[in-house]
């Protein structure tokens, strides 16, 4: 939030210092202004060129027909017509531009909305006789107008100055010239210039339509920067600074009416040229185009924070309609920067006026941005057509589980990406075609990849047909846990040129027609749940570290077949001990599991294992072994086991399964008893032992049992 205003203050501040300083630059700028131009040279006056009778006649025709044609079938007409409706043009606006202050309202009146429209109309079929074919597509109509406005003046300075007299052809004079050559007339250059006038697509000069050349109208901007500064004889069809009144000032063709009643003064003050713009226009455009940078980049991290956190958009949902939700939510991210960046363009464009080398500039911008913004925002509306088209198919097919969500999505999404990757390179295509690049280099850009493709063409289709074999066959789907040649794994993505298996250690992708070829372990069977959820074998073996007796050996099998039982995720459970070749016992547990994924694999079996480590403890900690001493009574010895039955039992979770007088040894009667535990964790089954060797103790010293030392001998020779 501290961003936006930080930029607006620096904004505001450099707008005020370069009002300061072209505040103080004013009286010098006046200075300028005022340098007397230099006498203008004789020359032949243009009422006495030789097409001046046709000049008139041309404006005669025009203030006869509403909307007659520019464009003739010679040069003649062509250039006569474009003058003297371009010296209509340049008075009219003139004329409507002066009429502001005394036209009532705040826009225009009717009676003047209707001078502009046909005005308008005039300048548009003025525009139409220039070959407008070297500029670029995208700035293509605004340099055109902008030249016809360049190209007036020019004839302006042309006709009012020269020194001789043009004979300009006419259809009849065309036909002559070409009947004496051995190749027809295609173009007619304006003496001691530049201007040419060339025949419009056709080598038929009886038939073709003569326009401005296209090196013509591409070099008007620098013919005009030559004579800019230079005098003009004042004449009926003359329109002097026409085009320092259409580029210095907002609007089109005529500024709007609040501008025209801004105090002079003021005006004197925003139209200061700086780079060949307006203060006025320069400030303005930069804030536009400053306020779009800032939406744009404000949209650009909302769509990041999508991508590095995509599950906080939206909870509790399904993970495949969170997905979907999420890519649409990208698309609507992503689709307001298109009208922003067309309306900034406009703004720039038509309301402000930026003219020339800027506007070119601004243009290129404002279309880079569009393109580029429009290639991503197709992706990602095939991509989230994709996720829709999935979700519905799998609706339709009358599943909801995720995995087959995931395998469906496997696909549909690989077909939906390709044909947005199709989509962005017909839009980056289109925009260097509006850069101005001609068809042919971009065609030789495309014939780069398209090689490309023909080179990898055989591993490609290769690959395509296996995946559409893979996807037909199934000999494996997204979820199992396969073996594909040497690599053992759970397969997470079929597409159409490769499939992915998550090994323990890392993801390996795998060429479909490789996975074809080599020779496909599934260890994943189907079940029979209604979701067709997919499960796999998995086998534990535990060694045991200390030999056991058979009742311990039953006892260790009933806490593991327990403790599977209580597993709702192991099905089909299998638990037995096995003798290895050392003669050590092994506990193996096999079972059916339905997992999806390495981290869920190596959980349970992390779990069983620890498992089994507390079940050998339990199991070694159920024998106890009491040895007492030489002086117990008989009586005594009788009674010992109904004692330990009584400390034992004295726990809820304790059974005493046995207690037998089983030795005589060296230094004491030793009486074995065995019992069971039920209770719910390994910890509370050690706090059982802590408390029923306490118990005893305290019980075998109220009956004075006692428990003997170890006692050693110890033998000394002479």
């Amino acid at each position: 939030m501290l961003m936006p205003r930080f930029w607006i203050r620096r904004a505001l501040a450099t707008l005020t210092g370069v009002l300061i300083s072209l505040v103080l630059m004013l009286p010098g700028l006046s200075q300028v202004r005022e340098v007397p131009r230099p006498p203008v040279a004789e020359g032949v006056p243009l009422s006495s060129q030789p097409f001046y009778p046709a000049l008139l006649e041309a404006v005669d025709t025009w203030e006869a027909v509403p909307l007659g044609e520019v464009i003739g079938d010679n040069p003649r007409s062509t250039l006569l017509n474009f003058y003297v409706v371009m010296a209509e043009v340049g008075h009219q606006m003139r004329t409507i531009s002066a009429s502001a202050k005394t036209d009532a309202g705040f826009n225009w009146s009717p009676a003047a909305q209707q001078r502009i429209d046909r005005l308008q109309k005039r300048f548009n079929l003025a525009v139409e006789a220039l070959n407008t074919s070297e500029f670029a597509k995208s700035v293509r109509s605004d340099r055109a107008e902008e030249a016809a406005i360049q190209l007036k003046q020019v004839l302006d300075y042309v006709f009012g100055n020269s020194r001789k007299t043009f004979n300009i052809p006419n259809h009849d004079a065309i036909l002559r010239l070409n009947e004496s050559l051995e190749k027809d007339v295609t173009e007619w250059r304006l003496p001691g210039t530049a201007i040419v006038l060339s025949l419009d697509d056709s080598n038929d000069a009886q038939s073709g339509n003569y326009l401005f050349s296209a090196g013509t109208v591409q070099q008007v901007e620098r013919m005009y920067e030559e004579i800019s500064t230079l005098p003009v004889r004042s004449t009926p069809f003359t329109t002097p600074g026409l085009y320092d009144f259409y580029s210095l000032t907002p609007g089109y063709l005529v500024p709007p009416k609040w501008y025209l009643r801004l105090p002079s003064n003021l005006r004197q003050l925003i139209e200061v040229q700086i780079w060949g713009q307006t203060l006025f226009q320069i400030l303005f455009s930069l804030l536009t185009i400053a306020l779009l940078l800032l939406i744009i980049a404000w949209l650009g991290r909302r769509l990041m924070r999508t991508y590095r956190d995509p599950a906080s958009s939206k909870s509790g949902e399904p993970p495949g309609l969170q997905a979907d939700n999420i890519a649409w939510w990208r698309v609507l991210l992503m689709a307001p920067i298109l009208p922003l960046t067309r309306l900034s363009l406009i703004t720039v464009d038509s309301t402000i006026n930026i003219t020339g080398t800027p506007l070119v500039v601004a243009t290129f911008g404002f279309y880079i941005i569009y393109f580029l913004v429009a290639s991503v925002l197709a992706y990602l509306f095939f991509e989230a057509l994709g996720r829709t088209s999935a979700e519905w198919m799998m609706y339709l097919r009358g599943g909801t589980s995720t995995l087959r969500l995931q395998r469906i999505s496997n696909f549909v999404m690989p077909i939906c990406r390709t044909l947005g990757a199709v989509a962005m390179v017909g839009l980056i295509y289109q925009l260097l075609l509006f850069l101005g690049l001609p068809a042919e280099t971009v065609l030789a850009f495309s014939a780069v990849p398209g090689l490309a493709i023909g080179l990898g063409a055989s591993k490609l289709l290769g690959n395509l047909f296996a995946g559409l074999a893979i996807q037909t066959d199934r000999p494996l789907r997204v979820g199992e846990f396969c073996r594909v040649g040497d690599n053992l794994g759970f397969v997470t993505k079929i597409g159409l040129r490769s499939l992915e298996l998550q090994t323990l250690d890392s993801k390996i992708t795998i060429p479909n027609a490789v996975a074809d070829d080599a020779t496909i372990v599934n260890f994943s069977q189907r079940s029979q749940r209604s979701d067709h959820s997919p499960s796999q074998g998995t086998e534990m073996r535990y060694a045991l570290h200390q030999p056991l007796s058979p009742e311990q050996v039953e006892d260790l099998l009933h806490y593991t077949r327990a403790e599977v039982k209580r597993r709702p995720e192991l099905m089909n459970s299998l638990v037995s001990v096995e003798r290895n070749g050392d003669e050590t016992l092994e506990l193996v547990c096999f079972a059916t599991v339905e997992l999806h994924g390495w981290q869920a694999y190596m959980e349970l079996r992390e779990a069983l294992l620890l498992r089994m480590q507390k079940i050998e403890d339990q199991v070694l900690k159920s024998r106890v072994v009491v040895g007492v001493s030489y002086d117990t009574t008989a009586e005594q010895l009788r009674q010992i086991p109904l004692w330990i039955r009584e400390v034992v039992e004295s726990d809820p979770d304790f059974t005493l399964r046995s207690c037998r007088l089983m030795a005589i040894s060296e230094f004491s009667y030793d009486f074995v008893f065995d019992f069971r535990s039920s209770h719910s964790s390994h910890a509370r089954f050690k706090d059982g032992i802590n408390r029923m060797n306490q118990d005893l103790l305290a019980n075998f010293a109220r009956h004075q049992v006692e428990i003997p030392f170890p006692t050693q001998m110890e033998v000394q020779k002479d």
